[in-house]
């Protein structure tokens, strides 16, 4: 947590230099937000009630507060859906678009679109690979990569043998770049399994028929809380001894971890995601500031632990309960 709040510290320092010079305007011609009367759109494809994305929506609401403009906030997993969110934004002459991109495929258009309609857009947590193709200033998020990289070191530290990846989007490329990751740096076999969507029970049914067919697997990596959680109710029922590793968190998650049912979660801090990407919004459009410089800003991985657990619960509740 101490080396999160030094990247804190740095990246407010670097957002401060960025503010006092390169494309925007100096201190004293800055435009003041109350008098531009900003509205954002957030639209990203969290499915609703997903603990995970009402973080990413805290994060944005905050910024919007903090910032003094409106933020309007949508979500939806179909990507047809989501695309037609982004063109409703645009319609509806918002000043900047925040946009994760799970299929970059299906939203291209959109987002280019928006981009030669005059509509700045930040794009978050997926699609950092597009983002500078689609016309993005910048992207906030975590190479799933480099995140994926870290959790297969992290079995080879643990001394997993066989592990199974456990992806629960079909299509989300996000998600394949998180197994391929951990296959790349993972010292054993590893081998993708495939879930119906985030749903706990379907994942600790699904998983625990992995378990039950083979007996050689002692690594379950999965890529959403919920999904850990249905792992790790399928090696307690089946009585095998399997580590378990997640990315992202929830409340009961960190509570599994604590109790060391789950050996760690990648965290790739998403209320940063939906607070940067508004506040990049905000820089240009106050000061025309591009952030990153058409490069992703990261916000992760961070590892949560153990020995870090409590602190992170308590930060978490602290200042945006998560949904559990």
């Amino acid at each position: 947590m101490k080396t999160l709040r030094i990247a804190a510290v740095a990246a407010a320092a670097a957002l401060t230099l960025t503010a006092c010079s390169g494309t925007g305007q100096d201190d004293d011609g800055a435009e003041d937000a109350s008098d531009l009367d900003l509205t954002y759109a957030v639209v990203t494809h969290g499915a609703p009630d997903d603990a995970f994305w009402s973080v990413v929506k805290a994060g944005s609401d905050r910024a919007g507060e903090d910032l003094g403009v409106d933020v309007e906030y949508n979500s939806d997993p179909d990507v047809t859906k989501q695309a037609e969110l982004i063109d409703a934004a645009v319609a509806d002459d918002v000043d900047g678009i925040v946009v994760s991109m799970a299929d970059p495929d299906g939203l291209e258009k959109s987002v280019k679109a928006a981009v030669e309609a005059g509509v700045p857009v930040i794009t978050i947590n997926s699609g950092i690979d597009e983002s500078a193709e689609f016309g993005a200033i910048t992207h906030v998020g975590q190479s799933e990569t480099i995140a994926g990289e870290a959790a297969g070191e992290k079995f080879s530290e643990l001394g997993a043998k066989k592990v199974i990846c456990v992806i629960h989007e079909a299509g989300n490329t996000g998600l394949e770049q998180r197994c391929a990751g951990a296959k790349s740096k993972f010292g054993g076999s590893m081998e993708n399994l495939q879930v119906d969507g985030a749903d706990t029970t379907e994942a600790k049914n699904t998983i625990q028929s992995a378990l039950q067919a083979d007996g050689s697997i002692d690594g379950v990596l999965a890529l959403n809380a919920q999904v850990a959680l249905g792992a790790q109710q399928a090696v307690e029922e089946s009585g095998a001894e399997v580590q378990i590793g997640t990315f992202d968190l929830s409340e009961d998650l960190i509570g599994q971890i604590q109790d060391g049912n789950v050996a760690f979660a990648v965290d790739q801090q998403p209320y940063t995601q939906g607070y940067l990407g508004v506040q990049f919004l905000y820089l240009n459009s106050i000061n025309g500031n591009q952030v990153g410089g058409g490069k992703p800003v990261y916000s992760g991985p961070a590892f949560v632990t153990k020995e870090n657990a409590d602190e992170v619960l308590e930060v978490r509740q602290e200042r945006h309960p998560l949904t559990r």
